[in-house]
């Protein structure tokens, strides 16, 4: 029988949380960098007087993460709100790529093709998987800064556009890794069914051990014996039948 609750946490591990702990740290520089408006410089930054685009990109970035965290945390009790979490997160990662797009598109520009050299140069970076021993925390964030550094070519460009276009593929490559988690999710719920169903299962288990402990042995086998009903009354029946059909009286 399956465990009662799954395992759950285990989320720095993802390369999924990894690329989004990436796109929100960058999210941020990128909109301190290119999103503040200075009246002295109108040819170099984003024209954006009461920072709503700053505000909606931020937190995006911050649910595209957090989500996978609490997605994570929650499905030890809960393979649904997993998934459900999961899907937030792409969906929050979906309207920030959403966001990027379109600051390339005002600059009377286009997003980078997929066949393009730059393009196939960040695809092609493979992360490294996270060395955790004992120090969850400080060791998510050092592993993050050091896969980052993979992409410190472009995110670190002095063109807003070549960062928003690493930016794009980044959480394009985010958004397929999420997809493969949700399925897999998907796949344990099928296999193990919900919480709900592994509580009861687990309380008919107890009850079964409990009539098991007050029954008498089987005079023929000597396995706990279980008590059952027939036209003539209750009586004990071993616990193997059909294979074995010792009984007793009550």
């Amino acid at each position: 029988m399956p465990e009662l609750f799954d395992k759950h946490g285990g989320f720095r591990r993802l390369h999924s949380f990894t690329l989004a702990t990436i796109v929100q740290l960058d999210t941020l520089r990128f909109c301190r960098r290119f999103l503040t408006f200075d009246h002295r410089e109108t040819e170099t930054k984003f024209y954006d007087p009461k920072g709503r685009q700053y505000d909606q990109m931020t937190q995006a970035a911050r649910s595209g993460r957090q989500n996978i965290i609490e997605g994570s945390e929650r499905s030890s009790t809960s393979k649904d709100t997993e998934m459900k979490l999961t899907d937030v997160a792409r969906a929050s990662l979906s309207e920030l790529r959403g966001d990027y797009e379109m600051f390339i598109l005002d600059r009377g520009q286009l997003p980078w093709s997929v066949h393009s050299p730059e393009a196939r140069a960040i695809n092609a970076i493979s992360l490294d998987d996270a060395p955790f021993a004992d120090d969850m925390v400080h060791e998510s964030a050092k592993h993050a800064l050091e896969q980052r550094r993979k992409y410190a070519r472009w995110l670190d460009a002095d063109d807003a556009v070549v960062v928003a276009n690493a930016m794009l593929i980044i959480i394009g490559r985010a958004l397929n890794m999420l997809k493969s988690q949700i399925e897999a999710q998907g796949k344990t719920f099928e296999e193990t069914g919900g919480f709900g169903e592994r509580l009861m299962a687990k309380r008919l288990e107890a009850r079964e051990q409990q009539k098991s402990a007050d029954a008498p042995e089987c005079p023929q086998c000597g396995t706990p014996m279980r008590r059952r009903t027939s036209a003539k009354g209750d009586f004990w029946g071993c616990s193997s039948y059909p294979e074995c059909k010792g009984t007793r009286p009550i």
